[in-house]
């Protein structure tokens, strides 16, 4: 039937409808290679370490994930984070690979579309004497090339695909980079806080040992004491002097990392971080929710899963090598032997027809390369576990962490308050003569450590406590919709 339409008097425009309809129909044919499955995860119905003070298991609420940093009611760190999140290079180099990302899914898909070149030229010819007539030619041509490979075994779809899957891949990649950021903008800002408050308590301590000394002087020229009072005391004074120092650098330290994640010069935050802080402590009830909750919104766990989704599809490109291409390809223009007849009717040409090419023999480097696809997708497949595990571990760590710190903290705040009453008890027993310095430095000693301890631990809490909400992917807001990350939490 259709060979009879072709062998009638059709017009031409007709037959190639017909044909380009016969080329639409064939390359909607099913692409080769498997079609992707989203991976089902098995997760626990809770989390093993339970509920603690301060956790709840209901469902996380997104917006407030979103910005966790929030909860700890402290300006300077939500204004350095918003200004990180805006300004950080690393930032900055992951939109760019969205970017990138996106143009390379614009080149797959032109692959699915025909191609058309205009052309053009003009040549001057002359030919020997000895075998033609010596003559000079001049020959102009002006036209128009056209080509489409029809994707009858779908390599180009699939390649469409995959580079679908590695567009959505870099949107991930960039809430990874966003809920790493975050959180280390808000540990930075806790070490300078930290190190500030560790500073107050060791010049806190440093006036009472000075006090302390300026007494056993006393005491020793009065008579009262030997000058072994003295020397305890003194260095006493003097290895709390030495602690100071240290506790300036790891504070300059801290300023300068936290200038640099906001692309700022170091030491360009000096000045807004002068006057020392309170260590930042979240005052509300965390929801955690479930383990299945977590892997829906980790952006890492999403990433793995869109590149084993892309690398699936690239197993069906090289398959599509397998098989024959077809193209249909044609031209048409203006050809003339002079620039005054070249827009004539009689220089008018044209050339259209299909065309296939079919691989016979590479040595089995198809075959090789279809190998080693499914290889890599076994590699992206074995990642991708490995991410749903490494998310969950990090929560379960984050959750006893941080449930452990608060306990550990509880009990140096009592030991810090029992060494202040202690060395204020001593002091005043000392100066009346009724106890040895010995227990006046032991007392002094312990307080400085337990007031130090006290601090790091709460600097600790909240560390613990921003590691649970990097665990849990807070800090970004979700780019796109990715369907198919299904879990299956376990009963």
């Amino acid at each position: 039937m259709v060979k009879s339409l072709f062998r009638s008097k059709v017009k031409p425009s007709i037959k190639w409808f017909l044909l380009l309809s016969s080329a639409l129909m064939i390359s909607a044919c099913a692409a080769v290679g498997p079609d992707y499955r989203p991976p089902q995860t098995i997760t626990p119905g809770t989390w093993k370490n339970g509920y603690t003070d301060g956790l709840s298991h209901r469902r996380a609420d997104l917006e407030a994930l979103a910005k966790w940093w929030t909860t700890l009611n402290d300006p300077t760190l939500s204004r350095l984070v918003e200004k990180a999140v805006s300004e950080n290079l690393g930032i900055k180099e992951a939109r760019a690979r969205i970017r990138e990302a996106r143009a390379r899914r614009g080149i797959a898909m032109a692959d699915l579309f025909p191609t058309l070149d205009a052309t053009g030229s003009a040549k001057r010819s002359m030919t020997s004497k000895q075998i033609g007539s010596g003559r000079r030619v001049d020959l102009y041509d002006v036209g128009f090339d056209a080509g489409w490979e029809l994707d009858l075994f779908g390599g180009v779809r699939r390649s469409v695909e995959a580079a679908e899957a590695d567009y959505q891949a870099t949107q991930e990649a960039f809430g990874d980079v966003v809920v790493s950021l975050t959180a280390e903008v808000a540990l930075n800002y806790l070490d300078v806080r930290s190190f500030q408050t560790r500073l107050k308590v060791a010049t806190s301590n440093l006036k009472v040992q000075k006090e302390t000394f300026n007494i056993t002087i006393w005491r020793y020229q009065a008579g009262l004491t030997t000058g072994l009072d003295v020397e305890q005391a003194s260095y006493n004074l003097e290895a709390t002097k030495a602690e100071i120092p240290s506790l300036k650098t790891g504070l300059e330290q801290a300023k300068n990392r936290l200038a640099v994640l906001l692309d700022e010069q170091p030491g360009a935050l000096g000045p807004e971080l002068e006057e020392p802080g309170d260590i930042p402590v979240a005052g509300i009830e965390i929801a955690v929710g479930v383990p299945a909750d977590v892997l829906r919104r980790r952006p890492d766990v999403r990433k793995a899963e869109r590149e084993l989704a892309a690398q699936t599809a690239r197993i069906g490109v090289a398959k599509a090598d397998l098989y024959p291409k077809f193209s249909l390809t044609g031209s048409i223009g203006l050809e003339s032997l002079s620039t005054r007849d070249l827009f004539d009717a009689q220089s008018r040409y044209y050339n259209a027809g299909p065309g296939i090419s079919w691989p016979i023999f590479r040595a089995g480097a198809i075959l090789e390369n279809i190998e080693a696809q499914n290889a890599l997708q076994e590699q992206k497949m074995i990642q991708y576990k490995a991410s749903v595990l490494n998310a969950l571990e990090e929560v379960e760590n984050a959750m006893t962490a941080y449930a452990m710190e608060q306990e550990r903290r509880s009990a140096l705040w009592q030991a810090a308050q029992s060494a202040r009453s202690a060395a204020g008890l001593s002091q005043d027993q000392y100066s009346s003569g009724l106890i040895d310095f010995q227990k006046v430095l032991e007392a002094q000693r312990s307080l400085l450590s337990f007031e130090d301890q006290l601090t790091q631990s709460s600097r600790n809490v909240t560390a613990n406590l921003i590691a649970l909400y990097k665990a849990l992917g807070g800090g970004w807001t979700k780019i796109t919709s990715i369907e198919g990350l299904d879990t299956v939490e376990k009963k």
